[in-house]
């Protein structure tokens, strides 16, 4: 039979050892550098919008029209974020930047590459398929994946039929 006096003890001794084991978590974390994180996330979210724009220009001076100019900026940044991510180096930058390297467009790049990447251990179809799928979405992968293939499509069309639609 259950002695409700030992089952009561028991109880309390098991929210004794929590709350010891928080008051000990508490002592030991160490404080958030507010202000250096916020400044962190900033700069480095500021560097890859200026990043972008210095692409914006360069392409502005190629003498491309504006709303090209747009979209391959974007493509050029989307493409960074996954190439530095596959190379492991977006996790550091993130790691320091916080938010400043997820909001900009090069960190939706990361969040859909990053699971991609542990494929290997499941195979290229049950693998890399499902992992594209994981984070980002269906809806975003084919999103981003069909208006980039449609925007080459276009441009292509463009050039070749000098502007006419």
């Amino acid at each position: 039979m259950n002695d409700p006096l030992k089952e009561s003890m028991r109880a309390s001794l098991e929210a004794a050892r929590k709350k010891e084991y928080a008051s000990l978590i508490e002592e030991t974390k160490e404080p958030v550098p507010l202000a250096k994180n916020v400044l962190l996330a900033f700069v480095v979210g500021g560097a890859i919008c200026l990043l972008g724009q210095v692409f914006y220009v360069l392409l502005t001076m190629a003498g491309l029209a504006d709303k090209t100019c747009v979209t391959l900026s974007l493509l050029i940044l989307i493409f960074l974020g996954s190439v530095l991510t596959g190379l492991g180096y977006y996790d550091r930058l993130g790691k320091i930047a916080g938010a400043g390297s997820i909001v900009p467009i090069s960190g939706f790049a990361n969040s859909v590459v990053a699971p991609a990447l542990e494929w290997r251990t499941e195979g290229i179809v049950a693998g890399l398929a499902a992992k594209l799928f994981t984070l980002a979405g269906p809806v975003i992968v084919f999103g981003v994946t069909g208006s980039a293939l449609l925007g080459l499509i276009k441009y292509i069309w463009l050039a070749l039929t000098g502007g006419a639609l």
